[in-house]
């Protein structure tokens, strides 16, 4: 890599220590890992891999996830035992 040139970005702590160690244990570098990422899009002209949302974190599920929460430490939830249904294979 004779034209080799430095890209700063920042990233948070926990994630990169996270990514160090998956490299680590791949056997290589954080260099290594976005410089495959950038061969491969731009070989591809794409993201290589899908990027969506995940709906588990929309703000209306984390609304009623949270209002679940509530209703809980608030003792208004209510739970009932019931039985498992068999599968009769």
């Amino acid at each position: 890599m004779s034209n080799a040139v430095n890209i700063n970005f920042r990233m948070d702590a926990e994630l990169k220590k996270s990514m160090e160690k998956l490299c680590d244990e791949l056997g290589m570098s954080m260099t290594t890992a976005f410089t495959i990422f950038a061969k491969k899009m731009t070989r591809e002209h794409r993201i290589p891999f899908e990027v969506s949302a995940d709906p588990f974190y929309s703000e209306s599920n984390m609304k009623y996830l949270n209002t679940i929460v509530n209703d809980i430490k608030t003792g208004k939830a209510h739970f009932a035992e019931h039985e498992l249904l068999e599968d009769d294979d």
